[in-house]
């Protein structure tokens, strides 16, 4: 399996900064990233800051409306550092293809290492193959495989379409980007900010490790329930890996069409309530106007009498 590592050998370096390519000379020291969360700038808040919050809105509308139309997608997170021929690259790129297969597009931090492997997989096998770059101090840049790329200035911003564009999430061996993505994503499983995601480890024997300490360690303490740790899903088997992502998706399809159901019933009966209401209505208004006749009688006939004795 060849990769590339995010250049053309012999091309000069450059950085992807939004919709702007920066090489050589004007390749600046630091990322938007790092003058956003530097605070000994304090000075340029007043003034820089505003400018900033029109720039991280742009990069929400750019992926809202790049992604808007995406295919039910799988995240995809794994090192940039692994080699072509390491067991994880050949893994993800398995997987990339059976996740096509299955009908999900492919979505990765589109660099190399893992992150090719997962995007070459699902481009080799007929599906959309989506990379989400960021601007970092060292040179990484879009794999070759990308069909699909949006170049993010911000962690934050990129980090929000890998869960809102993605129906799971399946973690290989990584360093602590792919922890970073994987924590969160459990965080916001655990918390309830999405529901029925399927978070998938793949690499049995370097997760081991991790999820022994997260039972006998995090969970024997009560940092997390022993429910917690069903969140996670650890195979090396590419099949079942995508089988327990399509279950889910199927269990939450199931959920929502039954909520939908339920309330069309729901609104149903309250309009046949209504009806009746109606219906019984003019019946009420009748039979209130006859007491009412009732009642103004005798009232009305006691001045006749009056008068008449009056007459008398």
């Amino acid at each position: 399996m060849s990769q590339s590592n995010g250049r053309r050998p012999g091309r000069d370096p450059e950085r992807h900064r939004g919709a702007v390519t920066l090489r050589r000379g004007a390749i600046p020291d630091s990322t938007a990233d790092q003058r956003l969360l530097d605070s000994r700038s304090r000075g340029d808040w007043k003034t820089k800051d505003s400018w900033r919050a029109l720039r991280i809105l742009s990069e929400f509308v750019e992926g809202f409306d790049t992604l808007a139309d995406l295919p039910p997608a799988v995240s995809v997170f794994g090192s940039a550092r692994s080699r072509p021929e390491s067991p994880e690259c050949r893994m993800a790129e398995e997987l990339g293809a059976a996740l096509a297969r299955a009908g999900y597009a492919v979505i990765t931090g589109g660099g190399p290492g893992v992150m090719e492997a997962a995007n070459r997989g699902a481009r080799e096998a007929g599906g959309l193959s989506v990379g989400l770059g960021i601007e970092l101090p060292f040179e990484q840049g879009l794999n070759e495989w990308v069909d699909l790329a949006i170049d993010f200035r911000y962690f934050f911003a990129r980090k929000t379409m890998f869960v809102k564009y993605a129906q799971a999430f399946v973690v290989l061996p990584g360093g602590f980007g792919t922890m970073d993505e994987l924590f969160e994503a459990l965080t916001l499983v655990q918390t309830g900010k999405v529901t029925r995601f399927p978070v998938v480890l793949m690499g049995t024997t370097y997760w081991r490790g991790l999820l022994d300490w997260l039972r006998d360690t995090m969970a024997a303490e009560g940092k997390i329930g022993a429910v917690d740790l069903e969140l996670i899903r650890l195979t090396d088997d590419v099949s079942a890996a995508v089988r327990h992502i399509v279950e889910a998706e199927a269990a939450l399809s199931a959920e929502q069409e039954a909520v939908r159901a339920e309330s069309v019933a729901l609104t149903a009966a309250e309009q046949r309530a209504a009806r009746r209401a109606a219906q019984d209505m003019p019946r009420e208004v009748a039979q209130d106007g006859a007491a009412q006749d009732g009642s103004r009688g005798p009232a009305q006939g006691a001045p006749g009498r009056a008068a008449g004795n009056r007459g008398d």
